[in-house]
């Protein structure tokens, strides 16, 4: 029997065939999954969404931007007159202002600090809170984090601030939410250099790719580097992790270990 078969998640941050989000769909589809979607509003985004994923059956497309309270509550109300529950929550997305990334970490402003954690951390927070009276027993909500969240990694700046605090945020929300009746499980993935639109956003992505390459203990091709992070993905959302909570696992061929 597939893994999870019967099961519905609702993914967000799906931009294209090469986001991190759309190989976590590929692998959960593949284990007989029902998927539903959001995306950044604008037809122009849509369109690109849409085509991205049609190959899924998707159940629902919604437009939601997560730093407005009033899309997250209508998205959430639109996955429940859908499904009524579900078992899964994807929460693939990150954001800071271009400039904040390529001017030095010193000259951050607070609006741009602000925009980075609003988007990148506090969404996941905000989307918890919404997703908890729809959510299954023993359901998984998973998300992104990187490297950068521990160590200095260059021009990645307020992001890596996000970043931390995301972290932070899925050990509260694990705890909390493992402890309410229905025992939803709360993880990060940390995953290694992948060619995705929000790399190439942070500059070096060719360097980065090399460098994993050259350094890390298992090998990291281009190519294949975002279906290790599916697949790690598809181990939490099932009943295979039903241990395991509040945990960033490194899913980068064993680069985060190197030190020489």
């Amino acid at each position: 029997m597939s893994l999870l078969a019967g099961k519905k998640a609702f993914i967000f941050g799906v931009l294209n065939e090469y986001s991190i989000g759309y190989h976590i769909a590929e692998k959960l589809h593949a284990e007989g999954c029902e998927l539903a979607f959001s995306h950044l509003p604008g037809e122009k985004i849509e369109r690109r969404v849409v085509k991205a994923v049609e190959k899924f059956q998707p159940k629902l497309l919604v437009p939601c931007d997560v730093s407005k309270d009033e899309d997250l509550e209508v998205a959430f109300k639109k996955v429940g007159e859908l499904w009524g529950s579900f078992d899964i929550l994807v929460h693939s997305l990150a954001y800071a202002p271009a400039e904040a990334l390529h001017n030095p970490f010193l000259q951050t402003t607070r609006e741009q600090w602000k925009t980075a954690l609003d988007i990148s951390a506090y969404s996941l927070l905000a989307m918890a809170r919404l997703a908890q009276p729809l959510m299954t027993k023993d359901g998984s909500i998973i998300t992104m984090s990187y490297l950068g969240a521990e160590k200095f990694i260059p021009m990645y700046n307020v992001m890596a601030v996000a970043k931390a605090a995301l972290e932070c945020t899925v050990r509260y929300l694990a705890a909390e939410m493992g402890r309410h009746e229905k025992n939803i499980r709360v993880n990060a993935i940390s995953a290694g250099a992948i060619k995705t639109m929000a790399a190439r956003g942070i500059g070096d992505i060719d360097k980065m790719m090399d460098h994993y390459t050259e350094k890390a203990p298992l090998p990291w091709h281009v190519d294949s580097a975002a279906v290790h992070v599916g697949r790690t993905a598809l181990y939490l959302c099932s009943e295979l992790s039903t241990g395991v909570t509040g945990e960033t696992i490194y899913v980068d061929g064993g680069y985060s270990i190197v030190g020489w």
